[in-house]
């Protein structure tokens, strides 16, 4: 990354302010060369800097102090940096910019980046009666000295470390700690915390080290004052801090990577060790990890790198513990992926249980199972209610199927139903009419479910072409009676309630189940909000970019599961409103920011969508 401080000077304002000092240049006001002084101690102390930055800001209105921060900061030492050098740019704006060698080196390597890039410009007074003080001369002599001081700290820095580690509270905090088992970081930290005597031994330790980094610190500023008219650059480096974690991963490797003389470093994420380079091998024996699912319940007594017992539901399969399974093919059916429209098909045959999606049934003018008079529309609706007990999911619809049964000798054709799907939750009025048998969309499958063909299984299969997310759906159902039209012999249909005999048995309907087919995703409302919080304050520009990028690749996922027609609808939107609970003017302005970062990038394509929710 990059990090530069920027001191815009109005040189008339900078020079009256020197003139009733008597005009020599060396005034009590601002000077360059307190601008100098400032710029140099900006990597320093910037709290401080920044504070008198601003105040000689607000007192003279003769500069303007902004800072710029780019790439993936968060270093607060010069670890990652050549040097660093103070520059005084003559330009129409008379910038003063401190920026990290590797940014002004550009594309040389860091051989190159020593040489010296930076000089020193001073911008002449334009008031006559003024003379330039003589430049200083470098004193190198005393920055070599300033420079071997600090190489000296550094190295009492790290022997610091080395008897801390020596010491007889750390050995003895390694002995005690149990072989039995793999100890992680957390749990190394239970016994650090339990030990009274390396408590007290680490806080010695920060005495210690807080006294060299003053030391350090002072030698610092010396260092800039004095070679800040020097050709060549000040070198030294920031001693680091070593933290808690880093003597418990240390901890770590004294246990596991100490069969050689020079122990590695243990690395926890992969169980291993990095050895020295001199060493073919340092890893010892790392014992089995204990924990719940697969992990072991104990490690084996003849080996502790092998579980030895399992915990409930796992087996213990040549010293590890596997899923214990039934022998069938069809545990391996991953409903996290898509299902081949074959198999979906035999799967619904079979009104397999595992893609059913479990929802609430609910209608005020019928009920399951029970025979009613049809004259009348029906309304009925399945939903998920996931707002309340399932807001970690979403939900998508590969199959809906009704069976439906008849009474016997009925003069009644099965119905006809009106299919709305509502997505994410909602009002009514935000949910999508399915077009069933129009165009490519599929029709209702309908299969005898005995021999009497009193009731039959109604599917409507959309299969991977036509899924969709969906909250509720709403079935209205319509019933028709069939009569066979005497002039023309084609079969017609009447409305129950146009029979101009009322009390005629028309027969009864029973509806014995309405079930969705499909699957669920995990769904992270937490982490989207985070996403959505960095397109107003991003920590860098990258980051902003890479959350716009992950928004609209959620975006285009979501409305590519739109239904079909012309222009798809907007159900990202829909997501943002109904599961993330965000307001109208919040939506909108998320969109536009999505639209607008998408019309920067190459071979962008935006899509045209419908509106489908407020």
């Amino acid at each position: 990354g990059e990090e530069s401080l920027t001191i815009f000077v109005d040189k008339r304002k900078l020079s009256r302010r020197a003139e009733p000092a008597g005009g020599a240049g060396n005034s009590s006001g601002v000077s360059l060369e307190t601008l100098h002084q400032l710029a140099a101690s900006y990597f320093i102390d910037r709290e401080s800097t920044l504070r008198r930055l601003h105040h000689i800001q607000i007192a003279t209105a003769a500069i303007k102090v902004t800072e710029t921060r780019t790439g993936p900061l968060g270093c607060s030492n010069y670890d990652n940096l050549d040097s660093v050098s103070s520059v005084l740019v003559q330009s129409p704006e008379n910038k003063v910019q401190l920026q990290g060698r590797a940014g002004l080196g550009g594309g040389r390597g860091r051989e190159g980046g020593r040489r010296n890039t930076a000089g020193e410009i001073r911008p002449r007074r334009r008031t006559g009666g003024a003379q330039q003080p003589p430049r200083k001369r470098c004193m190198s002599a005393d920055v070599q000295a300033l420079e071997s001081s600090l190489a000296q700290l550094q190295r009492a820095w790290e022997n610091h470390h080395s008897q801390f580690e020596e010491s007889e509270e750390f050995q003895a905090l390694v002995k005690r700690l149990p072989g039995d088992h793999f100890l992680n970081r957390t749990a190394i930290s239970h016994f650090w915390a339990m030990d009274l005597d390396i408590q007290h031994r680490y806080q010695l330790l920060g005495t210690s080290l807080k006294l060299l980094s003053r030391k350090t610190h002072r030698l610092i500023r010396r260092l800039f004052n004095l070679s800040k008219r020097c050709h060549r650059q000040p070198r030294f480096k920031l001693p680091k801090e070593r933290s808690l974690p880093y003597w418990w991963s240390r901890a770590q490797s004294l246990l596991y990577c100490s069969e050689t003389t020079v122990p590695g470093t243990f690395l926890e994420e992969s169980h291993s060790c990095t050895c020295p380079s001199d060493q073919p091998s340092c890893q010892g024996s790392i014992p089995c990890a204990l924990g719940e699912g697969p992990a072991c319940a104990s490690c084996a007594e003849d080996n502790s790198t092998r579980c030895g017992t399992c915990n409930h539901g796992y087996v213990l399969t040549q010293g590890f513990c596997r899923p214990e399974v039934a022998d069938s093919l069809e545990h391996y059916l991953g409903l996290e992926t898509d299902l081949q429209d074959l198999e979906l098909k035999y799967l619904l045959q079979k009104r397999d249980s595992r893609i059913e999606v479990h929802s609430i049934f609910i209608s005020n003018d019928m009920r399951l199972g029970s025979w009613f008079d049809p004259s009348w529309r029906k309304r009925m609706l399945l939903t998920l209610k996931s707002n309340k007990y399932k807001p970690g999911l979403v939900h998508v619809m590969l199959a809906l199927s009704l069976q439906i049964c008849l009474t016997k000798n009925s003069t009644l054709e099965p119905p006809v139903m009106a299919i709305y799907v509502n997505p994410f939750g909602g009002s009514h009025s935000e949910s999508w009419f399915m077009p069933v048998n129009e165009g490519s969309f599929p029709d209702w499958e309908r299969t005898n479910v005995d021999a009497s063909a009193q009731c039959q299984n109604w599917t409507l299969t959309l299969g991977n072409k036509w899924k969709t997310f969906f909250e509720t759906v709403h079935v209205y159902l319509r019933s028709r009676i069939k009569s066979l039209d005497d002039s023309s012999n084609e079969t017609i249909y009447y409305e129950p309630l146009e029979m101009a005999d009322p009390s005629k048995n028309l027969g009864y309907m029973k509806i014995n189940s309405l079930q969705v087919f499909g699957y669920s995703l995990p769904f992270e409302a937490d982490a989207i909000r985070d996403l959505i919080l960095q397109l107003d304050y991003p920590y860098t520009q990258g980051s902003q970019d890479s959350a716009m990028l992950q928004l609209l690749e959620i975006r285009d996922r979501v409305n590519r599961l739109s239904p079909p027609g012309k222009t798809r609808l907007d159900l990202f939107t829909c997501l943002l409103r109904h599961r993330l609970k965000l307001a109208n003017n919040e939506v909108a302005r998320i969109q536009s920011s999505l639209r607008a970062f998408n019309a920067k990038l190459p071979n962008a394509i935006e899509q045209e969508t419908g509106k489908l929710c407020s």
